[in-house]
């Protein structure tokens, strides 16, 4: 009777999981399928699959919009991303390291401070930091999306690296500055090393969050040469004539694909990066 119902509850838990599976899913295969119908038949339409794909969608995608071609928009969200990943990593991990491993006075407050910017609603500073960079005139580049990435502005970046360090033994420090390191070497030689997954914890949320931001470069940037992939989904829909969701939906797909790799070849550091930057407080 005991076996009877232990089978009887994994059939109910494997449904369950199937269940959800399938629910979750089913975007990515509608999305998949839709991206090889005709935009006329997208809207509508009941059919997961249809009858007769086509790969007009994509060559309309490639073709790009607004006379740019689309290689340009990958271009554009590439050195964005790139560039936002380098400034955040190495911003965040000095950051970090001087919080988590240097005694100076005022550090408490000054990180009690940082973890209270995360408070602060990111739509406040919108229209202050907007007048600070029309008056730049930095409109229509990427510095205003790029600035921040390199002066430690990502508090919650800052604060994973920060508790991923103080895991590190403190023998490492006295062993090092025995051996005649200074705070650079104990940095770049020791400590930098050790917080790998940290790091490469930072890079995945931090390309991410930057390969898919729309509000910030829908703010900053006005030419179609200088727009990343986001940016150009929206081009192609036109409330005013007709919209092609055909190649809206197969650019979508293709932007997918970036961010797939980035965080396939990266995944296994993943959980432990921020597994272990949670274990001491």
């Amino acid at each position: 009777m005991n076996a009877m119902s232990t089978r009887v509850r994994r059939a109910v838990w494997h449904a369950a999981a199937l269940a959800i599976l399938v629910v979750l899913l089913y975007p990515v295969a509608w999305t998949i399928g839709a991206s090889f119908k005709p935009s006329t038949d997208i809207v509508g339409s009941l059919e997961l699959f249809p009858a007769e794909p086509t790969g007009a969608n994509y060559a309309r995608a490639a073709e790009g919009i607004a006379g740019v071609s689309v290689w340009t928009f990958f271009r554009n969200s590439v050195v964005l991303a790139g560039l936002a990943v380098i400034g955040t990593v190495a911003s965040s991990a000095m950051a970090g390291y001087a919080f988590a491993r240097l005694r100076f006075r005022g550090r408490g407050l000054m990180f009690t401070m940082m973890i209270g910017t995360l408070l602060l609603p990111f739509h406040v500073m919108i229209i202050p930091q907007y007048i600070i960079f029309q008056r730049a005139g930095l409109i229509d580049t990427f510095v205003p999306l790029l600035i921040g990435k390199f002066l430690a502005t990502e508090a919650f970046f800052v604060f994973l690296i920060v508790q991923f360090m103080r895991t590190l033994p403190k023998e490492l420090d006295e062993a090092a500055t025995i051996d005649g390191c200074g705070h650079l070497r104990l940095f770049w030689n020791v400590i930098l090393p050790l917080s790998r997954p940290a790091l490469i914890t930072v890079s995945i949320f931090t390309f991410i969050w930057t390969w898919n931001d729309f509000l910030g470069p829908l703010l900053y940037l006005n030419s179609p040469e200088n727009y990343p992939l986001p940016i150009a989904l929206q081009a192609f829909i036109d409330q005013t004539t007709t919209s092609d969701y055909g190649a809206m939906i197969a650019m979508s797909l293709l932007a997918l694909v970036p961010v797939l790799l980035f965080f396939l070849a990266f995944q296994r550091y993943l959980v432990e990066g921020v597994a272990t930057s949670g274990v001491k407080g």
